[in-house]
């Protein structure tokens, strides 16, 4: 079994027997929207994406979008997911879900990004992240439950993910080089609101190649800020990173460090992902994520 298999599959007949928790919702349309490991997206009327957790795992992250996204939204620069409609098991369906105005645009790797976009796109991240990282929340946050600040976690995993990509891409000797001395790293402090999995199927970028939102809050949490500075090495070309990081503000060579092989770890996973799944964009934004991360100046 894949250890991304459903254990609940909300297909089109569950989805609207949940939805109809909601009288004040007349369903016109429904459409499957997006899917990943841990949860299943439909869009009612065009107008409401309802997140469903499809795996029990995924329902803690679920449970915290719930408490915490309304508190964030309003005090974001960008547009997140703003839970309106507050579902409950029912029907068979065991846990809990949420309905959220649908946001515009379409994942980063479904854009056909140029360098220069790609870029574009970057600062503005940047520029969300500082101010992300600078927020509190009036809610009891997670500390970094998937260990991706903590290298005496993460560079073990990440060895064991890189050599289940090898079939796709085989990492330069500077890699390994790299996960040695960031298993040397002294533990990070968990000193800030982090979105926790913030990679380019999160990211949304509509028409005019601008970002438009930033989706999948369940992994939400306290962590060093490299958590999510993993996009300066996966997503950014070489040559603009010192503009994007000039854009976020001060980093340092441990955090750094800590964010190029958390880049590599979840760019060799969804590489495998996708390569699996057949979803073609993802493994390619993927695998160029990991040539990036493998790649240490402009």
């Amino acid at each position: 079994m894949r250890r991304w298999h459903a254990e609940v599959v909300v297909d089109e007949e569950l989805a609207r027997q949940l939805i109809g928790q909601f009288p004040e919702l007349t369903l016109h349309s429904l459409r499957p929207f997006a899917e990943g490991w841990d949860n299943a997206v439909w869009v009612a009327n065009e107008q409401w994406a309802f997140r469903f957790p499809r795996r029990t795992i995924a329902v803690p992250g679920v449970e915290l979008e719930i408490a915490t996204l309304p508190l964030l939204a309003p005090i974001l620069p960008l547009p997140i997911p703003t839970p309106v409609f507050f579902g409950r098991p029912a029907d068979g369906y065991p846990w809990p879900f949420f309905g959220s105005a649908l946001l515009q645009g379409r994942e980063a790797c479904d854009a056909a990004l140029d360098d220069e976009a790609r870029v574009g796109v970057a600062l503005e991240v940047a520029a969300f992240l500082r101010h992300l990282h600078a927020v509190d929340v009036p809610h009891e946050l997670p500390i970094d439950p998937n260990g991706r600040a903590a290298m005496e976690f993460r560079v073990p995993r990440t060895r064991g993910q890189l050599a289940e990509v090898e079939r796709l891409w085989r990492p330069p000797p500077a890699v390994e080089r790299l996960l040695d001395e960031a298993e040397r790293l002294p533990p990070a402090a968990p000193r800030a609101v982090v979105h926790g999995d913030l990679h380019f199927r999160h990211l949304l970028v509509d028409d005019a190649l601008r970002l438009s939102g930033v989706i999948d809050w369940g992994d939400l949490c306290r962590a060093d800020p490299s958590v999510d500075l993993q996009l300066v090495w996966s997503f950014v070309p070489p040559a603009g990173r010192a503009d994007v990081l000039r854009t976020y503000g001060p980093v340092t060579d441990e955090q750094l460090l800590r964010a190029r092989v958390l880049a590599l770890s979840l760019s060799a996973a969804l590489a495998v992902y996708g390569h699996e799944e057949r979803l073609a964009n993802v493994e390619r934004e993927a695998l160029d994520g990991l040539e990036r991360a493998a790649t240490a100046a402009g």
